[in-house]
């Protein structure tokens, strides 16, 4: 990637965070000088140059996702904590889905790449200084973009309570977490017992990515438990779930890995029956 290309990344993504920041903040003008939100959104990038400046010296990606899942826990924890205490059961609650998503994200991957030694997503990256940080960067957009709709209720000030529309957005949450972690230990288990393969098996029979299905699913029903509680702007907050959408299926997840496997499976009848039979992200049922 050209250094223009990477520097306009860089300047989009931070067009992003702060417009999604500034309407999560609207409904909080009247309690605070300055929401939450935003000092969130602003601690979620700078945590990401900081740490990007380390990785550059060191030219190491092996704390990235580390650095990724510790912003998340600490954006809600900021904002909880600017909140003057004025948190209700569905501010909690929204805070420690987040939080308990985070570190069993981060545990995952960080894991993953230990037992893989490093991520070759980094190899033609790493060498480049604005392509470095555009990843860097595009990562502390990630969490802004992603969290926001929890943000804006966590600390909007006022404590919120639980309905019938909450408590459905979290049993939300609840399924599509444990999809995703239901498809990353079945993945996991298979690629231990040394398979050359592609997984046909358990949930990955009813759908090609089901940990993208679950994480779709929980951000989700984050958004939906969120949604009483927004008020105008706020509503653009919204676009968390639809950003992992695009992010998964559009841009670097689904993309690279489908990419990938008909490069190496392509030609095997196999492989091309279980892509024919089985959809890309929302499982079958039948």
């Amino acid at each position: 990637m050209s250094n223009k290309a990477s520097g306009f990344g860089i300047l989009l993504g931070l067009a992003l965070a702060v417009a999604i920041a500034l309407s999560g903040a609207s409904g909080a003008w009247t309690q605070y000088d300055t929401p939450p939100i935003l000092v969130a959104a602003a601690v979620a990038i700078l945590v990401q140059w900081a740490a990007f400046v380390f990785a550059w010296r060191r030219q190491s990606e092996h704390f990235f996702d580390l650095t990724g899942s510790a912003t998340f826990i600490s954006v809600v924890l900021i904002a909880a904590f600017l909140s003057r205490a004025a948190l209700g059961p569905l501010d909690i609650a929204l805070g420690a889905a987040v939080i308990a998503w985070a570190l069993r994200l981060g545990a995952f991957l960080v894991s993953r790449v230990r037992s893989v030694g490093s991520d070759k997503r980094f190899e033609a990256i790493k060498p480049k200084f604005l392509w470095f940080l555009m990843t860097w960067t595009l990562q502390g957009v990630w969490v802004v973009a992603t969290a926001s709709v929890a943000l804006a209720v966590v600390g909007d000030g006022q404590a919120q309570s639980i309905g019938v529309v909450e408590l459905v957005g979290l049993l939300l949450w609840l399924a599509g977490l444990g999809i995703e972690v239901v498809a990353d230990e079945q993945k996991r288990r298979f690629r231990q017992q040394g398979a050359v393969t592609f997984i046909t098996t358990g949930l990955w029979s009813k759908s090609r990515h089901p940990n993208y299905f679950g994480e779709m699913l929980l951000w989700s029903g984050l958004a939906l438990a969120a949604c009483p509680s927004l008020i105008g702007w706020q509503l653009v907050t919204m676009v968390s779930p639809v950003f992992v959408w695009a992010l998964l299926i559009k841009i670097s997840g689904a993309p690279m890995l489908e990419a990938k496997a008909d490069r190496r499976f392509g030609n095997d009848p196999e492989y091309v029956a279980y892509k024919k039979a089985t959809p890309l992200l929302i499982p079958r049922l039948w």
